[in-house]
């Protein structure tokens, strides 16, 4: 009898109803305190997320999602994301994107008020992240 290739079953959801879900070999998520990978049986754990990629490596290849904040859950062969926002790659508004990054340089650069710069500036890092994504999809 040929040995079964273990899998993760991962689940991604966003507080706009959004709601994917993928069985992978292998998950590689931005932590707050570095990037991390999960393999199949990996120990369980909970992990803040950053701005930055989500990589989902599946039978078919490599899946990419552009996600903002959160937290990863893993638990018996299960990940549950729970982001801000999640972007599949192949569905971000590239226009759009830099659009967002143009808007957010005009305002760091002319030197409003710290609050809106701050804002500015987070918003800057999640429209670099929404192009590198969707650049490499």
């Amino acid at each position: 009898m040929p040995e079964q290739i273990p899998y993760l079953d991962v689940t991604i959801v966003t507080p706009f109803g959004s709601k994917d879900e993928y069985t992978v070999k292998y998950l590689r998520a931005p932590g707050t305190e570095g990037d991390f990978g999960v393999l199949p049986e990996h120990i369980s754990f909970l992990s803040a997320l950053r701005i930055g990629v989500l990589a989902l490596t599946t039978e078919s290849g490599t899946i990419r999602y552009a996600v903002s904040g959160g937290f990863a859950q893993v638990l018996d062969d299960r990940v549950t994301i729970l982001a801000e926002t999640a972007e599949r790659a192949d569905a971000i508004d590239l226009e759009r994107a830099e659009r967002a990054k143009a808007s957010s340089l005009s305002v760091i650069r002319s030197n409003m008020d710290n609050s809106e710069v701050l804002r500015a500036r987070v918003a800057l890092q999640r429209a670099l992240n929404r192009i590198r994504v969707a650049k490499r999809a």
